[in-house]
């Protein structure tokens, strides 16, 4: 069965009672949304600000490739399995990005028998957090231009505005227009563009705000653009939008309470790539989970050396977060991927090239255990493909490198498929938590943290940028020396070449441009071919979804 039949089978208890009987959330502390999902009162949040903390782990993976790796389905599987076993525990998951969906990727809610649900909901609108958080970037984008239209009292240079536009669809031909056509009572013509919503630094402050306060302070923050003597900064406050920013996302920083296949519950909140921002779910989420549960379970985007990075050096670093260990998702089939096989031949056993692609694999531990310091578990996501004989060299390489594995079945048989790896996991952060490093110090420049990143976790030789760039890096780390860096990459190497497999070295990373997020603290580095709005493959996954005549979705995955 696909994704989407399994899911339509699940025994769905309402969202209120699994919600009072599995963590004593009392019904009037939860906003429904239908009978399946809710959203966290925010007054309920700050009361369990006295709690003690749960156990944090963290589920990321070697390098992703075409073949799929699995990551959200072994967090729901994870999730599942330590419940069963008798921990008392909470998944954290990101919402999906209508982008991705309707592209290549498809659905983000896990698959086969390690889903959360329901389906359909949370890969489509959910509860409209996505559509708020669009909304309310655009509103300050018609705020710039109305203030230019209406006389400019403060002095905003046209040519240097630094915010754009957003949608939630990859639409490459939105990346860069021409807005203000059509003459005077149009406003003024100008470049534009669109960047898709998870890379809205809305969206980012929304994953790292702590309250409504603090989003409301962070919004005021955001740098809209400069004045027309190019040095002074225009801010959102200035505009007077952060106030109404604010109203607008006022339900969407409330965390979402859904649940797995098995009745276990989740936490599904804020959607930021990992390859073009800080890829985590929100840091209310996260805390709130800690409080409720003695395990949780969260996804940090992509592999290691993307979401990992970003979620240690930017969501711990901010709100104090402190992971006990790692599970590494990878498979067979993306290993032989690494290692150079096409991927239609990828169900064939090939150990030769299973071999050259343990590469990546030694890469991603070698960053995991001794930049970020924390505890390894590898966990391979089975397929019924994988051969005994490729089982056998990833164990035995696995054993060389010293690092635990388990070969992981929840896609197909749900938390009884993962029991192992949950007992594994929950052995090694109750016996010997981790306690987690940074990768660069925080004082550091913006240009030494980057190449910090850049050698350390990319293998790179260093980097490379015009003066322009290192410039505004330089006047930067004197206004901001705090701020860490969020690199834009493709997720699909250790360099930016997207074609370089396996675990490339000596490459150098060339950063194209820098974009201060004054609201969400930090600064993006755009390395490589990267886009911040993605574009459409030449078959969609749009073509295959549908409604039939009885109101259901078909074609999701």
């Amino acid at each position: 069965m696909s994704d989407i039949d399994i899911a339509r089978q699940a025994n769905l208890i309402p969202i209120i009672d699994l919600a009072r009987d599995q963590l004593g959330i009392p019904a009037n502390e939860l906003d429904p949304y239908g009978y399946f999902k809710a959203k966290l009162a925010l007054d309920y949040i700050e009361a369990l600000e006295s709690r003690p903390d749960g156990k944090l782990i963290l589920v990321t993976a070697i390098s992703p490739t075409p073949a799929g790796e699995g990551k959200t389905t072994t967090t729901v599987g994870l999730g599942d399995a330590l419940n069963r076993i008798g921990k008392k525990t909470l998944i954290c998951l990101r919402e999906p990005s209508l982008g991705p969906c309707f592209g290549v990727k498809g659905g983000a809610a896990g698959g086969g028998r390690a889903q959360v649900v329901p389906m359909e909901d949370i890969n489509l609108h959910f509860t409209g957090d996505f559509h708020a958080i669009g909304v309310a970037h655009n509103l300050l984008s018609a705020l710039i231009d109305n203030h230019i239209h209406q006389g400019n009292a403060l002095g905003i240079d046209p040519r240097r505005i630094q915010w754009k536009r957003v949608v939630d669809m990859n639409d490459r031909a939105l990346r860069k227009i021409v807005a203000g056509l059509g003459g005077p009572p149009n406003g003024y013509p100008r470049e534009d563009g669109f960047d898709i919503v998870v890379a809205s630094e809305v969206m980012a402050i929304l994953c790292l705000a702590k309250d409504l306060n603090d989003l409301k302070e962070r919004l005021g923050r955001i740098i809209v653009g400069y004045h027309t003597d190019g040095e002074t900064p225009v801010y959102a406050r200035d505009l007077k939008a952060h106030g109404a920013m604010a109203a607008l996302l006022k339900d969407a920083i409330k965390p979402n309470l859904v649940q797995t296949l098995e009745n276990n519950l989740a936490l599904i909140h804020g959607g930021p790539f990992a390859n073009i921002a800080h890829g985590c779910n929100t840091v209310m989420a996260t805390r709130t989970a800690l409080k409720l549960a003695d395990y949780v379970v969260t996804e940090a985007g992509f592999g290691a050396d993307l979401g990992a990075e970003k979620f240690i050096d930017i969501k711990c670093r901010m709100a104090g977060l402190k992971p006990a260990a790692v599970v590494l998702v990878a498979t067979v089939r993306a290993l032989k991927f690494h290692g150079g096989v096409k991927k239609e031949d990828l169900n064939q056993e090939n150990l030769a090239a299973l071999e050259r692609g343990l590469a990546n694999l030694e890469k991603h531990v070698h960053n995991i255990r001794d930049h970020y310091q924390l505890p390894c578990v590898v966990s391979i996501n089975h397929f019924t493909f994988d051969s005994q004989a490729e089982i056998i060299l990833l164990r035995q390489h696995c054993e060389a490198l010293g690092v635990e594995v388990v070969v992981a079945r929840h896609w197909a048989e749900g938390s009884a498929g993962a029991e192992k790896l949950a007992r594994v996991i929950a052995h090694q952060v109750d016996e010997h938590p981790g306690q987690h490093a940074f990768v660069y110090d925080n004082q550091a420049s913006l240009w030494d943290k980057i190449e910090t990143i850049a050698k350390k976790i990319y293998g790179a030789a260093g980097i490379r940028a015009e003066g322009k760039v290192r410039q505004q890096l330089a006047e930067w780390s004197v206004a901001h020396p705090e701020y860490p860096v969020c690199i834009a990459k493709t997720q699909m190497s250790f360099s930016t070449d997207a074609t370089a497999r396996g675990a490339p070295t000596g490459h150098h990373l060339h950063i194209r441009e820098v974009r201060l997020a004054n609201g969400a603290g930090f600064v993006v580095a755009i390395a490589g071919d990267i886009m911040t709005m993605p574009g459409l493959p030449e078959h969609p996954a749009a073509e295959t979804i549908d409604i039939d005549e009885h109101g259901q979705i078909i074609g999701l995955f």
